[in-house]
C-alpha cells in the first residue's frame, strides 16, 4: 500500500506545471557583452541580477559580439536565436554604436535594424530596442540622421524604445574603462538601474501568452 501511495505521489508531482524561466537575450555588440569586464560585471549577469530582486525566474544570457555592426548583427541573428535552444522571452537590441564609430550612413544602418526587428516580429517574440547617440565630432546633419532611425523604427514595429544605452554614463569619464568608450564596473551598474523599469514593462507577464515583438 505504501509503495502504491509513492506512486501516486510520484505521478501526481510528475503531472504539475512547471513554470519555465524567462529568458532575455541582450542582442548587441561590445556594449552589451561587457567588453573588457570579467564576466560577473558585465551589463547581462548585471542586468539578471537587478532583476532577479524581483522577479527571481528571469535569465539573461549574453547576445553581444564585440566590435559588431547592425549588419553583422543581422547575420548572426538565426544562428544566435537557434543557439539559445528556445524561444526567448524578450531580445534586447542594442546596435548601431560601431557603424556610428565608423561613419556608415544612418540609412544602412536602419535598414539593418529594420530586418532585425522584422523577423523577430515573424517569430512573436518580444523587443526592447536600444538606441544611442551620435559623436559630436561626425557633425549635425549625421546626427540628426543617426538618432531619428530609433524612435522611426520603434513607431514602425511598435516595439517600446529605450532612448540611449550610456543615459547616465556618456560624458563622465570616471565611469568608462581607460578606452574612453566602453563603461567600467560603476558605469555598468548605473545603466542597468537606469534600464531595468523598461525591460521590466518590455517582458511578457507570467499570466499572458507570448506576445508580439
Amino acid at each position: 500500500m505504501v509503495a502504491v501511495h509513492l506512486l501516486l505521489a510520484g505521478v501526481l508531482f510528475a503531472a504539475a506545471p512547471v513554470k519555465a524561466e524567462r529568458l532575455i537575450w541582450a542582442f548587441g555588440d561590445s556594449l552589451t557583452a561587457g567588453y573588457g569586464l570579467p564576466p560577473a560585471q558585465g551589463f547581462p549577469t548585471r542586468l539578471e541580477g537587478a532583476l532577479r530582486r524581483t522577479m527571481p525566474d528571469v535569465t539573461v544570457r549574453n547576445g553581444g559580439v564585440a566590435g559588431d555592426t547592425s549588419a553583422q548583427g543581422r547575420a548572426r541573428l538565426a544562428w544566435g536565436l537557434r543557439g539559445l535552444k528556445r524561444k526567448p522571452d524578450l531580445v534586447i537590441v542594442e546596435l548601431g554604436a560601431n557603424d556610428m564609430l565608423r561613419g556608415l550612413s544612418p540609412a544602412a544602418t536602419e535598414r539593418n535594424l529594420d530586418l532585425i526587428l522584422t523577423e523577430l516580429k515573424r517569430r512573436q517574440i518580444r523587443v526592447l530596442l536600444v538606441g544611442m547617440r551620435a559623436a559630436p565630432n561626425l557633425g549635425s546633419d549625421y546626427r540628426r540622421a543617426f538618432e531619428a532611425m530609433y524612435p522611426r523604427l520603434a513607431r514602425k514595429h511598435g516595439v517600446p524604445l529605450y532612448p540611449f544605452f550610456l543615459d547616465g554614463v556618456a560624458g563622465n569619464q570616471a565611469l568608462f574603462q581607460a578606452d574612453g568608450r566602453h563603461p567600467n564596473a560603476r558605469g555598468v551598474d548605473i545603466i542597468v538601474r537606469r534600464i531595468v523599469p523598461a525591460v521590466r514593462l518590455a517582458l511578457p507577464d507570467r499570466r499572458t501568452p507570448a506576445a508580439r515583438g
